[in-house]
Formats: C-alpha cells, sequence, structure tokens
C-alpha cells in the first residue's frame, strides 16, 4: 500500500515541479518586479514547496483511497449495507425548537 501511495506522491510532484518551475522562471527572466526580488534561492523554495505539497496530498489522497477500499472489503456484510434507514424524524433532537 506505500508504494502505491509512494508511486502516486512521485508522479504528482514531477508534474508539479514542471508545472511550477516553467511560470516561475520565466517570470524571473520576463517581469521586473520578480527580477529584483526572486533571487534563486526563492526560485528554488517556490518549486520544492509546490512540489513537496503535491507529492503529500497524492500520497494522502491514494493512502485514504486504498484504506476505504480495503475496509469495505474486509467489513461484515451488516455494515455494506450503505442504504439509509431513517428514523423517522427529520433531524436529530438537539436541532428541535
Amino acid at each position: 500500500m506505500s508504494a502505491e501511495a509512494t508511486l502516486a506522491g512521485t508522479k504528482a510532484a514531477a508534474v508539479a515541479t514542471i508545472a511550477s518551475a516553467i511560470p516561475t522562471l520565466a517570470s524571473v527572466r520576463m517581469l521586473p518586479w520578480a527580477k529584483a526580488n526572486i533571487n534563486p534561492t526563492g526560485q528554488a523554495l517556490i518549486i520544492s514547496t509546490v512540489a513537496g505539497m503535491a507529492y503529500f496530498i497524492a500520497a494522502d489522497k491514494k493512502i485514504l483511497s486504498l484504506a476505504r477500499r480495503h475496509s469495505f472489503e474486509e467489513a461484515p456484510d451488516h455494515l455494506k449495507n450503505t442504504s439509509y434507514q431513517g428514523t423517522g424524524r427529520p433531524h436529530p433532537a438537539f436541532f428541535r425548537p
């Protein structure tokens, strides 16, 4: 399970690196404000932050989807019935006026 999440995170990080590097590097070369205020360390921080966020978000989503799938497959039959069996009340008692 962790290998699949690692692979998903790595793919997302690679795409995010390219997607953030192109506009960051282009803006530093074309925009006067960016040229004056974003040094190479700042550029690297922008790109690596986006890549790191993408990695952890994609890996977390993959882990959650795998856990959800496996927990449903191994659940007892009475818990697999996800249809709503209403209680006859429109809302819980603490919402009543």
